[in-house]
């Protein structure tokens, strides 16, 4: 997508949120579920809550749904304060894990029945049900009960269910969950178009990474009831705020020292008599603070030869991963880290250019990595 075409209505002061989550809490007798959550989701976003088990993206989920109530704070709907607001009265759908299709409905009728119980004309079901089967392609499958259809098809239906009344806000709690790797992957493209196509604005409650970072334009990555980092998957990604969301979102190597600091440069001193490594600076770190270097495998180069990077360390192949488009190498260092490193396979037929117990060095840019403060 053009950077021109690039919308983030978050960097935008003058853009209204559509929801708004102001300094919620929620507690269980003695358990905080939720520990004071302020953020603003836009009209039209694709939004991921993600963390952990236990972390409370479903609970601040079904508050939003208003299933739950916040013990403090408030959230605001369209400019609507949604407290005392019933789940039934409040613009808001919700599609859950198990998909809670009715098993002797066709569905054609799965998705009329929330159109039926709102007591809406009959002309204008059929026309929306129509529509729903067209956008979620189920038209041929129309006249099938839920057990006559495959687990990717009865998603749709729970989709095209939950769309039929167009809510200004669908809530998607771990949607994908039940469907194989393959069809996961295919099903959060057709979760995006269908999202785009529509306008809605989608609020996904996930554990999986990978789901979190294809699909949504904006990740709350949650912990312990609390917003860790909310930025870009890609930000996300490239620019953690912590170790704990450098080492939740993807894979990295991390190696823990004492910051070396000197104008503008930031350095990891992580082993007596080795160079120190050099990364960008995350937050304010002081001279001799405990600090950890994080870097991703993929920004690691490996060679026989020593490279002239002022990065390299030299360490013994312990194992190798083959793994189809990748193949991954686990270098053992002198000093006790191992550290992954990943390289493309470019040719279909090609010889490995190194294999277990070779000596190898490892090297990386100055940009590559990231300094956090531990």
């Amino acid at each position: 997508m053009p950077e021109a075409d690039v919308v983030e209505p978050w960097n935008d002061p003058g853009a209204t949120p559509l929801i708004r989550i102001e300094g919620v809490s929620k507690r269980f007798g003695e358990f905080t579920a939720i520990d004071d959550i302020s953020i603003d989701i836009y009209g039209q976003e694709f939004f991921a809550l993600l963390g952990p088990s236990g972390c409370g993206k479903t609970t601040l989920m079904r508050m939003l749904a208003g299933f739950e109530t916040p013990s403090d704070g408030r959230i605001t709907l369209d400019g609507q304060d949604m407290a005392g607001v019933a789940p039934n009265k409040r613009h808001v759908n919700m599609m859950f894990q198990s998909y809670a299709l009715f098993p002797h409905l066709s569905v054609w009728e799965n998705i009329a029945f929330g159109l039926k119980r709102d007591g809406r004309d009959k002309g204008k079901i059929a026309a929306r049900v129509d529509e729903m089967l067209k956008l979620t392609q189920l038209e041929k499958f129309a006249r099938r009960k839920p057990h006559q259809i495959s687990g990717g098809q009865r998603q749709r239906v729970a989709l095209a269910r939950a769309l039929a009344k167009a809510p200004k806000l669908l809530l998607l709690d771990e949607p994908l969950g039940a469907l194989d790797k393959k069809l996961r992957q295919d099903t959060q493209f057709e979760l995006m178009d269908i999202q785009e196509r529509t306008g809605t604005t989608f609020v996904i409650v996930t554990h999986d990474q990978e789901e979190a970072m294809t699909v949504a334009s904006r990740v709350a990555v949650m912990d312990h009831g609390q917003l860790v980092q909310v930025d870009t998957p890609e930000r996300i990604y490239e620019q953690p705020n912590s170790v704990y969301v450098a080492d939740f979102i993807g894979d990295v190597n991390l190696i823990e020292g004492r910051a070396v600091v000197s104008d503008n440069t930031v350095e990891l001193a992580w082993a007596e008599g080795r160079p120190a490594i050099a990364g960008q600076s995350v937050g304010t770190l002081a001279n001799g603070d405990a600090a950890t270097f994080a870097i991703r495998p993929e920004k690691i180069a490996i060679s026989r030869d020593e490279p002239t990077e002022r990065n390299r360390v030299q360490g013994k192949i312990l194992d190798i991963g083959y793994l189809g488009n990748l193949s991954t190498y686990h270098v053992q260092l002198p000093e006790g880290p191992v550290i992954t490193c990943e390289v493309g396979n470019r040719s279909r037929v090609s010889r490995r250019d190194f294999t277990w117990e070779d000596e190898v060095w490892l090297s990386w840019s100055d940009t590559a990595g990231l300094v956090l403060g531990s």
